[in-house]
């Protein structure tokens, strides 16, 4: 993986994370346990992220 991909998939992960985060921010804020809203943004991102890769955005 040469500098720039790596740098891609990194800024990727960083905006994938950041979006998921905002949305189970709220969810925590209704009432949801912290451990679900850190596995709800964990899936989100690497979903986002293998959707990325795989080229479908």
């Amino acid at each position: 993986m040469n500098n720039c991909s790596q740098s891609h998939l990194l800024n990727t992960i960083a905006t994938a994370g950041m979006g998921a985060g905002i949305v189970t921010s709220f969810a925590l804020s209704q009432g949801q346990s912290p451990l679900m809203a850190l596995l709800i943004t964990a899936i989100a991102t690497g979903f986002a992220v293998v959707c990325e890769r795989a080229g479908f955005v």
